[in-house]
């Protein structure tokens, strides 16, 4: 069972910190990651499939990897994982470099959390060096904390980042909305006990207790935030 370092507070009844996503939730990056991914597998011999891809989303590096290898039928050692995840990291690296668009309302939720005068922190799978390069796109003032998927044991569906981020915040999970996109994500979320405001983008996510659906986070207000957050969870409690 896994535990927040964060300490536990009695009175959960209000928001107090967002977690965000960034690849798909803030930043319309996957079909950036779309486009390495198909590569890398050419790379190893194979076409990539739809259903190969899509399995990858919100995976980590590793991850991600692995079931790439297991189409291409590579064998997974320390050495060609290793090539794969630095081949993957330059290429997705120029990619970025060139722009990363925004995902439609992401940028102005982020201003609202702040407004709001909530605790926030970036809680990704993707490694550091790229996180670094988006920040360039996001921006770093809203956020209070970043968690990338190469600072924690292991990358979600693991609770770790979400609990990492919560700690780094001081806060309890329970008083966190994660806002997600990807079942991955959400389900890290989830198990770290935050609620979640789930923003679909690249596949389907079907509703579960604890989270709350949204089409996109444009003209989301601060009311609409703090009710995903008590809505969450309450379902989770009922």
């Amino acid at each position: 069972m896994f535990e927040s370092n964060a300490s536990s507070e009695s009175d959960a009844s209000e928001l107090r910190g967002v977690l965000w996503d960034m690849d798909g939730t803030l930043l319309d990056s996957e079909k950036i990651w779309d486009v390495a991914v198909a590569e890398l597998s050419l790379e190893l011999g194979r076409v990539l499939t739809a259903e190969v891809r899509t399995s990858t989303l919100g995976n980590s590096m590793q991850g991600a990897l692995r079931k790439v290898f297991a189409h291409t039928g590579t064998e997974a050692t320390e050495q060609s994982l290793g090539w794969a995840r630095d081949w993957l990291t330059d290429r997705v690296g120029h990619l970025f470099s060139e722009g990363i668009p925004w995902r439609p309302g992401a940028k102005d939720a982020l201003g609202l959390a702040r407004e709001m005068g909530l605790g926030t922190a970036l809680v990704t799978n993707t490694e550091r060096g790229l996180v670094e390069t988006a920040l360039e796109t996001i921006g770093r003032e809203y956020f209070d904390f970043t968690v990338s998927g190469d600072e924690v044991e292991e990358g979600k569906p693991h609770p770790a980042p979400y609990l990492l981020g919560a700690s780094l915040l001081g806060l309890d999970p329970s008083h966190c909305l994660a806002v997600e996109d990807s079942p991955t994500g959400s389900l890290a979320a989830r198990r770290a006990g935050c609620s979640v405001l789930l923003v679909p983008s690249e596949v389907e996510v079907s509703a579960e207790p604890g989270y709350v659906l949204r089409d996109s986070l444009v003209g989301i207000n601060a009311d609409e935030l703090r009710s995903a957050w008590c809505d969450a969870r309450s379902a989770t409690s009922s």
